[in-house]
């Protein structure tokens, strides 16, 4: 009967919205109050959009920053609904799914490398554990850096960084209630107020009781964030936030190539593989908070000092989906055992790890300025970084408890393992210090030179499932970067780079000979030339082209009695082309599109089957297009039409088996109007229109690669009350 409920409440709603249709639009539910404290606010948050924090070429602006760079404001994610990573992924073409199951904390690729979830995410410009259902309730807009960050992020994956950028206060009251055709109920709360002319708070919370697509995969979660800000004195300003989350989800298990060569058929994509009565909801809690204090010591100096806390803790018990070692049709080794049976039986195996934490802890202290030698303008932006993270963990259950099929109706249940996880021990100790330094030079009002870098120190100590030391590394580098920008017009403008990044070496998958092993960390490098275009604060077009090259890493075929080992051979080469266009085409018509291509490709490796062609689950071509267009003959109503796009995807090394190129079209309806003097916003929106079957992930998790189909059609509302 509970299920039925909400779809009840949902064809109510949209009965209720009709006859309110011919009122006139109201304007935006968020909009503040009209005294002269907030006004000054209002600009601020205008403003704001237009830099980019997570850069790493200081304080710029969009248009010249000399990266490929993307701001997915808050107006876009109500609109298109956005409350998960995978979701976010959509918006952008240089970005994807790498090993997103629905149920679990999801990871991303950029330009074709994963996030590392150590340094990859940001809140307000400080690093946060990945390892997490990464709300979106509290954030003002999503900014995306594409390509190498050394500068701003030390050690890290030479994809990008995706930085969260929290709501300020404000005077807001609003209330957001929703649901979807599964019957899911949502209600969000956005409440802010500035308490005296100097400080100001707003709170926000979620509360999400969803029900999957997926059978047995029915979840929730709980939200709640703060944010504070002091203006003390004329030059201080204080900022906080804080926000925790709690969510319960089964995790959804991905399937596997059938013989280690074959896209699995027929697949049914609300089926749950392995399913087992006794198996629970994955629990994630996860609590952020950063701190940060600016100083203007004269109208020139700025000093900044900033502070984060992050901490995650993963309660994992699954039946999950893996495998044929013990599978009839793989027990002669003819088939490779990580890989489903080429009749689609799988192994399932009780998975447990209870208190599995991740906490990331960052100091940063910075002073930037602006000063003249000459006729040569200066931005200087000087400052030290510390950071630190740990893994502890329990010694984890992972038994085989029996067999199951693709397309079981009903999958066979079997009684779960008696062994117990082992004691919580710590698994990884890792610290980086860093220095770093950039100065902006403007030779007039055409050029400008950007030179730094950043001096990292990486300190890491991992240990074994029993708490014993494995290996203790230590190193140094300076990450260099440099860029050249030129102003062509008031509007436009072209830039060339160079950045050097770090990254950590990957660990040898369990099948290897030398299961465990850690490689050595890797250098990557990138160049980047691009174009920007910004007539107005209305629209804005970009295009980059680039080229990220770091030693190749993967498991060698060999005469080893695993038949594998893990090493570093060659090199990973990412050629690409992006293009991005976001804003107003019109007075009626807004935009956000983007599109990329991309060859990923590995050279000289000593595996001839594994060159000349694309890296796995990295499409060489995606696009990404969503308009939203207000009718002429209907106040306050506005339609809404997206298409995505991939071309086929690599799912083996040597390239033999590709998931197909697919095509997915969204739509949507959106209708504002007053009642009782309040504003109020409807917003319907249908994924996946056409209810198209599609393989979205190939991505890899431990070394095994799954595959993930993307959702069935989905119909959801949302209405936004302002209070």
């Amino acid at each position: 009967m509970n299920r039925y409920y909400p779809i009840s409440l949902l064809s109510a709603a949209l009965c209720a919205a009709f006859p309110l249709y011919a009122q006139d639009a109201a304007e935006d539910a968020s909009d503040p109050s009209p005294t002269e404290l907030a006004t000054v606010r209002v600009v601020a948050e205008k403003s704001a959009p237009q830099a980019v924090q997570s850069s790493s070429f200081g304080a710029g602006d969009w248009k010249d920053t000399p990266a490929s760079a993307r701001v997915l404001d808050r107006e876009l994610l109500d609109r298109r609904q956005v409350r998960t990573l995978s979701e976010l992924a959509r918006n952008d073409a240089s970005m994807g799914d790498s090993y997103a199951p629905v149920g679990y904390y999801q990871n991303v690729a950029i330009r074709g490398f994963a996030l590392d979830t150590g340094t990859g995410y940001r809140f307000n410009g400080l690093a946060i554990a990945g390892e997490q259902r990464l709300a979106l309730e509290n954030i003002q807009r999503v900014e995306i850096l594409k390509g190498a960050a050394g500068l701003a992020a030390g050690v890290m994956a030479p994809g990008g960084i995706i930085n969260y950028v929290g709501k300020r206060p404000a005077q807001v009251r609003t209330l957001t209630v929703g649901t979807d055709e599964e019957g899911s109920r949502y209600a969000a709360v956005d409440v802010g107020h500035w308490l005296t002319p100097r400080l100001g708070v707003r709170v926000n919370a979620a509360w999400d009781d969803s029900a999957s697509y997926i059978e047995h995969a029915d979840g929730r979660r709980n939200f709640y964030s703060l944010a504070a800000d002091w203006l003390i004195g004329e030059r201080s300003k204080l900022e906080v936030d804080a926000n925790y989350q709690t969510s319960t989800q089964r995790s959804a298990s991905g399937y596997q190539l059938l013989g280690g060569v074959a896209l699995p058929g027929r697949v049914d994509r609300t089926h749950m593989l392995g399913y087992q009565a006794w198996q629970q909801p994955v629990g994630i809690d996860s609590t952020n908070i950063t701190v940060q204090h600016t100083y203007d010591l004269s109208p020139e100096w700025q000093s900044r000092v900033a502070a984060s806390h992050s901490r995650t803790v993963i309660d994992d018990s699954v039946a999950f989906a893996y495998g044929c070692y013990y599978a009839p049709q793989c027990a002669d080794g003819s088939v490779p055992g990580n890989a489903f049976a080429p009749n689609g039986d799988y192994d399932i195996y009780d998975y447990r790890s209870p208190d599995d934490t991740r906490r990331n802890r960052e100091l940063r202290a910075e002073l930037r300025g602006r000063f003249a030698t000459g006729a040569i303008g200066h931005e200087l932006t000087v400052g030290v970084d510390a950071f630190d993270r740990t893994v502890d963990r329990h010694r984890n259950v992972n038994a085989y408890v029996g067999t199951g099929n693709i397309h079981d109706a009903q999958v066979p249940q079997f009684l779960p393992s008696e062994l117990m996880p082992g004691p919580l021990v710590r698994r990884l100790d890792s610290r980086q210090t860093a220095a770093f330094a950039l100065d902006r030079i403007s030779f007039g009002d055409d050029w400008q030179w950007l030179a730094g870098g950043r001096y990292v120190r990486l300190d890491e100590r991992s240990y074994s499932k029993r708490g014993a030391p494995e290996r203790n590394d230590t190193l140094s580098r300076f990450l260099p970067q440099t860029a050249l920008i030129w102003n062509a017009t008031a509007h436009t403008s072209a830039y060339a780079s160079y950045v050097a990044g770090l990254s950590l070496g990957e660990e040898a998958p369990f099948w290897t000979s030398n299961d465990g092993a850690f490689l050595p960390s890797v250098l990557s490098r990138q160049v980047e030339v691009g174009a920007k275009f910004a007539a107005s604060d209305a629209l804005s077009v970009g295009a980059a082209l680039f080229r990220i090259t770091r030693p190749f890493q993967y498991a060698m075929p060999d005469g080893s009695d695993a038949g594998f080992t893990f090493v570093e051979a060659g090199r990973q080469v990412h050629t690409g082309l992006e293009l991005t266009a976001d804003g107003q085409l019109s007075e009626r018509l807004q935009v956000s599109a983007s599109a990329a291509v991309l060859e990923a490709r590995a050279n000289d490796t000593g595996t001839a089957a594994y060159q000349g062609h694309q890296l796995i689950n990295v499409p060489k071509t995606r696009a990404s297009v969503h308009a939203d267009y207000q009718l002429p003959f209907a106040p306050g109503l506005s339609v809404a039409g997206g298409w995505r796009y991939a071309s086929a995807n690599v799912a083996t090394a040597d390239g033999r088996t590709r998931a197909p190129a697919y095509s997915v079209v969204d739509a949507g309806l959106r209708f504002q109007h007053r009642m009782a003097d309040r504003a109020v916003s409807w917003n319907l929106s249908v994924d996946n229109v056409f209810n198209r079957f599609y393989w979205r992930d190939t991505g890899s998790s431990s070394g095994d690669y799954y595959l993930f189909p993307g959702a069935p059609r989905q119909l959801r509302l949302s209405v936004t009350f302002a209070l």
